[in-house]
């Protein structure tokens, strides 16, 4: 039975990622409205959505109850409001990353991420790391440094990728809330000024006098587009073990660097070629560090 779960959890997670892996290949779609308008979109058709499912699978009492109990805890509601903050900057690189032709950038953003968040464990946490693990951090830092020299231009799109979705990791870690109803709340709190944001527009790519244009549905899709992966990586994350997680974040990424090389052009040098080696030997040394430790150590990480 326990095998049987692993396989539908890994068969969850690997979707979700797969989803993410082709999502520039939707923000490209919708590329005729401003990386804005696209993210205010995002917010409020996914607060829409969300409150839908939470209908329908009948979560609204404990919806309401998490939601209550986050409301008297200002620390937690801080924390909350924070983490909705840095994942609508994610949200607005990566959309402006996609339709900039950037995909390569985003790509190294998301390799770079779980190195982030190890070394934020490290600094906030105080989680404690090994040998292969600190050399680790050494070559991937190398591998920016590289780049930056190389092309003179500092990664800044690879880097506030890595660093918001990584900061946005650990205070959803420290809040401890459900994944539906931490989605939930965290467009709800940014839908105001997403809204505000819309109606102030002088011009918008909405158009109220075709609603079923390809753009607004595109537009609408985006919450289907946004809520549906996280949901499908929360039931799969819930189901394998963490390593397996940890192998599988990869495949987005990866998914992205096809994406970024071979559909839409984008130049790939000797210096990224160089950067992309460095960090994939980098999360290598990393990954066979974690599972040379005792399996106990790996539960407890």
């Amino acid at each position: 039975m326990m095998q049987q779960q692993e396989k539908l959890g890994m068969i969850y997670a690997a979707s979700a990622y797969l989803l993410w892996g082709f999502l520039p290949i939707y923000w490209k779609l919708a590329d005729a409205a401003p990386p804005g308008e696209i993210l205010a979109h995002r917010i409020v058709w996914s607060f829409i959505f969300m409150l839908i499912i939470i209908i329908i699978s009948r979560k609204w009492t404990s919806f309401l109850g998490e939601s209550k109990a986050l409301l008297k805890n200002k620390k937690r509601l801080a924390g909350i409001t924070a983490a909705s903050v840095f994942i609508s900057l994610n949200w607005l690189t990566f959309i402006w990353a996609v339709n900039s032709d950037y995909v390569i950038q985003a790509s190294l953003g998301y390799y770079i991420n779980p190195l982030v968040s190890i070394l934020l464990g490290i600094l906030v946490l105080k989680e404690r790391t090994t040998r292969r693990q600190n050399v680790s951090f050494i070559l991937a830092g190398i591998g920016v440094v590289y780049l930056t020299v190389s092309f003179g231009v500092f990664p800044w799109v690879s880097l506030v990728l890595a660093l918001s979705f990584a900061f946005y990791g650990l205070l959803k870690k420290q809040i401890d809330v459900s994944a539906m109803t931490g989605l939930t709340i965290e467009t709800m709190i940014v839908t105001p000024l997403a809204l505000i944001y819309l109606f102030v527009l002088p011009e918008t790519a909405f158009s109220l006098a075709d609603p079923v244009s390809t753009l607004n549905l595109l537009l609408m899709g985006a919450g289907v587009a946004t809520a549906i992966p996280l949901l499908l990586f929360a039931s799969g994350a819930k189901k394998i073990p963490l390593g397996l997680v940890g192998f599988l974040q990869y495949i987005a990424p990866t998914i992205m660097l096809i994406l970024g090389v071979f559909l839409y052009n984008e130049p790939f040098t000797s210096a990224h070629l160089v950067a992309f080696i460095l960090i994939w030997f980098a999360l290598f040394l990393y990954m066979s560090s974690a599972y040379r430790r005792p399996r106990s150590q790996r539960k407890s990480a």
